[in-house]
């Protein structure tokens, strides 16, 4: 896989003209014993689309994300990508196929410098015999994380910079700047700004339009429901297991999602 994001792709199209969803969920159950986390399940995105995926707790939001990155594995149902099906056997295979997720705990390496977590598990080799001996190409990965981080619009300073000295909105950046380096389809964010400050969501925020911008999809999972209507462009609820509602932000209140979150309004 060309992990460039400079060498991005637009979604295939059909026959008829009409372009292929970067993913597509299609009635996707998920159990446990006899607990049933997803049922039947079904919402596709497409590029360029920021994604709301809200429920309450319990609703089945962060079963769905770990099974699109591949952490779990459904119990039915198929994941396309490109309107390719996936069987992603590990969240490895969903990042190889270019899915990264985000999460609340950001997953960063407190102790490393900002260009050392952008890389980590990915370093590039240097060139010829050199690299065949295992010696990285520091510089490289260097100068491409300082690109990346320059394209959002967080300052964190120095890449040599250990993460630990950065704030909340500083290691998110270094953590979405990561996902938009191997995410070449779809980035996931799952409770991005929960742990952050009102300044810091804003942050986010700017960070989700610039992803967007570059024709990056986003699923954004999310109690915030301002920042849910501010940023997505359509918005799934689930609730008990179920989708229930799928309509564009556009024309709706947050009224009007958090009586399909409360189950209060009917499906839709």
């Amino acid at each position: 896989m060309d992990a460039d994001p400079r060498n991005r792709r637009l979604p295939a199209e059909t026959q008829s003209g009409a372009r292929t969803p970067v993913l597509e969920v299609v009635d996707v159950a998920k159990t446990y014993g006899h607990v049933t986390a997803l049922r039947g399940v079904s919402f596709a995105v497409h590029a360029g689309e920021v994604v709301g995926l809200v429920g309450d707790n319990g609703a089945g939001k962060s079963t769905m994300v770990n099974i699109i990155a591949g952490a779990i594995r459904p119990s039915s149902g198929a994941v396309k990508v490109d309107g390719v099906e996936t069987n992603f056997a590990s969240a490895l295979d969903a990042r190889n196929a270019g899915i990264e997720a985000v999460y609340q705990d950001l997953a960063l390496s407190l102790d490393l410098d900002i260009w050392e977590n952008i890389f980590l598990g990915r370093e590039t080799l240097r060139p010829g015999v050199l690299g065949r001996l295992g010696l990285l190409d520091k510089r490289a990965m260097q100068l491409r994380a300082a690109d990346e981080l320059g394209r959002t619009a967080i300052r964190v300073g120095s890449i040599r910079t250990r993460c630990r000295a950065l704030s909340g909105g500083q290691r998110q950046a270094v953590a979405v700047a990561r996902g938009l380096i191997w995410g070449s389809k779809l980035l996931l964010m799952d409770e991005p700004t929960a742990a952050l400050g009102v300044e810091q969501q804003a942050k986010v925020g700017e960070l989700i339009k610039a992803v967007r911008a570059r024709g990056i999809p986003v699923v954004l999972v999310s109690h915030n429901m301002p920042q849910v209507h501010a940023l997505c462009d359509r918005i799934v609820v689930l609730f008990q297991g179920r989708k229930i509602a799928d309509n564009p932000a556009a024309g709706r209140t947050i009224e009007d999602t958090i009586a399909s979150i409360t189950g209060k309004e009917p499906p839709t």
